[in-house]
Formats: C-alpha cells, sequence, structure tokens
C-alpha cells in the first residue's frame, strides 16, 4: 500500500520531520504501507539538501521505501495512487482528497495565519470526513495513523452547484 504525504506550498517542517521519524515509518508499515511518497516543499529536514535542485530521492527506512521531492505541477497523479493522504489542512487538498474518495489525515499547520487550518481540520473531522490530529509538532502522528478506522469515514457529498448559485441568486435579489 502507499501513502502520500504533503504540505502544499507552504513550508511545514514539524509534519515532515515527523513522517522521516522511526516511529511513523513503524507505525505506517504496521499498516501495511510498503511505499510512502513526500511531497516536502521547501521544508527544513534531514534529507532536504538531496532534493534542493528539485530532483527526487528514494530511500528505504523500517522497510518501507520512501520517496520524496519538493515540488510537482500537480498532486492529482500522487492523489489518484495513494492508499493514505496525510496533509497539511490546506482548503484545496482537503477538497481534491475528499472527493476523490480517498482516507485522509490532516494535520494543521499552526505557524500559518490565524490557524485557520485547525478550524477547518477540525470541522471536517467532527462531521466524520477525515481525521484530524492538532497535536504541535505533530507528536501524535505515529498513533493517529495506528487508530486510524477508515471504515469510519463519512463520504464526502458530491460538489452541487446548483447551491451556491442559489445562494448567489438569494443576494443578487434575484429569488
Amino acid at each position: 500500500m502507499r501513502a502520500f504525504v504533503t504540505v502544499g506550498s507552504t513550508k511545514f517542517d514539524a509534519l515532515v520531520n515527523s513522517v522521516f521519524s522511526e516511529a511513523v515509518i513503524l507505525s505506517l508499515s504496521q499498516r501495511g504501507y510498503t511505499k510512502l511518497v513526500v511531497q516536502c516543499g521547501n521544508s527544513t529536514f534531514e534529507f532536504a539538501d538531496f532534493v534542493a535542485n528539485g530532483e527526487s530521492q528514494v530511500l528505504e527506512k523500517e522497510g518501507v521505501e520512501v520517496e520524496y521531492w519538493k515540488f510537482k505541477p500537480s498532486l492529482q497523479e500522487e492523489f489518484d495512487k495513494a492508499d493514505l493522504v496525510i496533509s497539511h489542512a490546506g482548503s484545496g487538498t482537503i477538497l481534491d482528497v475528499l472527493r476523490l474518495p480517498k482516507p485522509l489525515i490532516v494535520v494543521p499547520n499552526p505557524t500559518l495565519l490565524d490557524n485557520h487550518q485547525e478550524e477547518l481540520a477540525t470541522s471536517l473531522g467532527d462531521l466524520g470526513h477525515l481525521k484530524a490530529t492538532t497535536a504541535v509538532l505533530c507528536r501524535d502522528l505515529a498513533k493517529t495513523i495506528e487508530t486510524f478506522d477508515v471504515s469510519t469515514i463519512v463520504p464526502f457529498p458530491p460538489f452541487d452547484g446548483s447551491k451556491f448559485a442559489r445562494i448567489v441568486d438569494e443576494e443578487m435579489g434575484f429569488i
């Protein structure tokens, strides 16, 4: 099985360092994951120098093949291939993954403006659409992976553009 981690277009050192930790790699291995792909962005971590020029690297840790790179023009192929996505709590990434649908663990980046990612992660987690972990520095990510029961995830509703159109029509006074 394959897990994919993304930090989006930002820098999220805590998440990247956490996914390279022995505890997280072991938790993935114990759940049957043999491949981990990490989009690390501009994060600073132990192996960052190896991808400084935009190339990808592969290493093996605790029986898991780990591929990592900074950026790609699109993450859609990675989302499609993944059996599990672990992500920062950016709204675009969350919607892309939930619409597939794929099991999703989100880790809000507390260093961003007004900690808006935590609000979104908590709300969608409370609705059952994803698993959110709000631990500062991602300390409980390994435990979250170990205890994540994919069967409890509530499917995200499909996009319905008519609802948005109705709201705009009401606000404009057309209805």
